[in-house]
């Protein structure tokens, strides 16, 4: 109703149990204040230009709406009036202060009514919103959207960590993004120099794969957060951004394991030789082919009943309704898994010989770069998603939200460094 209402006009309606205003703000008023609420909208959101804002206040709607949230209590109870905001222009950040019907009660949380909630029944949620300020009568809450790495591996993200880990998240995928950048130029110079033997070739193309994949899957990672905000998620834009997310997140895992069974390979199997065509052809399908299928058998599995994106505003995969997260977290874990025993094998080889008895010069030293770097990377990359684990069995840790999205954030300037060291 309040979306029909045409956006040249504004109404001021009150009745016993709502009060209806629509009004224009701008950069020079930028706060409108119904009975004993406030809506205030940053001027740099309203800058150079007129937004309208139709705010609905309704005084007892509070003693009907069901007090359900994704973090249910028994004292759960709604402490001031319900207020619907619609706005003609999209907003990523508004404050709304709140007149607390009992002052006597303490903690607050500032929530929003999401209808994906609950098999689309609709529940209470905190995600992008919290409280800014908590007077003796009143209440302040922020809304915006903020998310961080954490979310690959649980969509339930404590509040007071939240926009710690989004700034975390930030700075890390932007320095990864840029790392990334200057490793496919260095790959672009190095190649033709590098590339001088099988061995040399598939480990630089192994490089240059997982630094693509890891490169789009960031890219479309900010673009599943842009796409998403504290009033929901276009189901469209969101189940793209997730799909290719999820792809190529999974392909770079797939790149790792190409990675660590290229060096068992040539460390295991001395005397077997397979062409430089042969090894691109099961690179390539294994390392873009085995995401594929999984992203494709969970989006066709899930999506039917709305339940392959997250119901909390987050662009990622469902873990309430239909757990297609586990399609990420269980290849991703067992990929780690199986480049711990790779490396614990390689080491066993090693110990009892040199490496690389029969191999020519260049072979051996490509043979222990990889060695070094599936030997320095593996116990790094388990650690990460060790910590991952971590925040599936306890959501709710602060510490494990944070050394997850520091080391998820990072690990790839690691990763870059140790490769060109070497």
């Amino acid at each position: 109703m309040a979306g029909a209402l045409a956006n040249e006009d504004t109404y001021q309606i009150v009745t016993e149990t709502l009060s209806l205003n629509k009004s224009v703000m701008n950069e020079a008023n930028n706060l409108l204040v119904i009975n004993s609420s406030e809506i205030e909208i940053p001027a740099t959101e309203l800058f150079g230009r007129n937004t309208s804002v139709t705010v609905v206040v309704f005084f007892s709607l509070n003693n009907v709406i069901p007090v359900r949230t994704l973090y249910d209590s028994i004292d759960n109870t709604l402490n001031g009036n319900v207020i619907l905001v619609n706005t003609s222009q999209r907003l990523d950040n508004i404050s709304l202060t709140f007149e607390k019907n009992n002052t006597e009660l303490a903690n607050p949380l500032c929530v929003f009514w999401n209808f994906d909630l609950f098999n689309k029944t609709g529940g209470w949620d905190s995600f992008g919103c919290e409280p800014k300020f908590d007077g003796n009568f009143t209440v302040t809450c922020e809304c915006n959207h903020t998310t961080s790495f954490s979310i690959l591996m649980s969509p339930y993200i404590p509040e007071k960590v939240k926009e710690a880990l989004a700034y975390i998240t930030y700075i890390g995928v932007g320095i990864s993004m840029g790392s990334l950048v200057i490793c496919l130029i260095i790959e672009i110079i190095v190649w033709r120099a590098m590339t001088t033997n099988d061995t040399a070739y598939m480990r630089h193309v192994c490089i240059v794969n997982i630094a693509v994949s890891l490169l789009i899957a960031d890219i479309w990672f900010i673009v599943g957060a842009a796409v998403s905000n504290e009033n929901g998620a276009a189901v469209g834009p969101c189940t793209a951004a997730t799909f290719f997310a999820h792809f190529f997140y999974l392909a770079m895992f797939f790149w790792m394991l190409l990675s660590a069974l290229l060096l068992l390979y040539r460390i295991v199997w001395v005397f077997s030789h397979i062409s430089r065509l042969a090894m691109m052809l099961i690179g390539f399908f294994l390392g873009y082919g085995g995401p594929l299928i999984i992203a494709v058998v969970t989006v066709a599995s899930t999506a039917g009943g709305d339940g392959y994106i997250n119901s909390n505003n987050t662009c990622w995969l469902n873990w309430t309704e239909t757990k297609a997260l586990l399609a990420f977290v269980i290849p991703a874990l067992v990929i780690v898994a199986i480049n711990l025993c790779v490396m614990i094998v390689v080491l066993v080889k090693l110990l009892r010989r040199g490496v690389g008895d029969t191999e020519q010069n260049d072979e051996k030293h490509n043979l222990k770069v990889i060695a070094k770097c599936v030997a320095v990377l593996t116990p790094l990359f388990g650690l990460t998603w060790g910590f991952g684990i971590g925040i599936l069995i306890a959501p709710d840790s602060v510490g494990l939200h944070v050394v997850f999205a520091v080391l998820n954030s990072f690990q790839v300037c690691i990763w870059i460094t140790i490769n060109y060291i070497n």
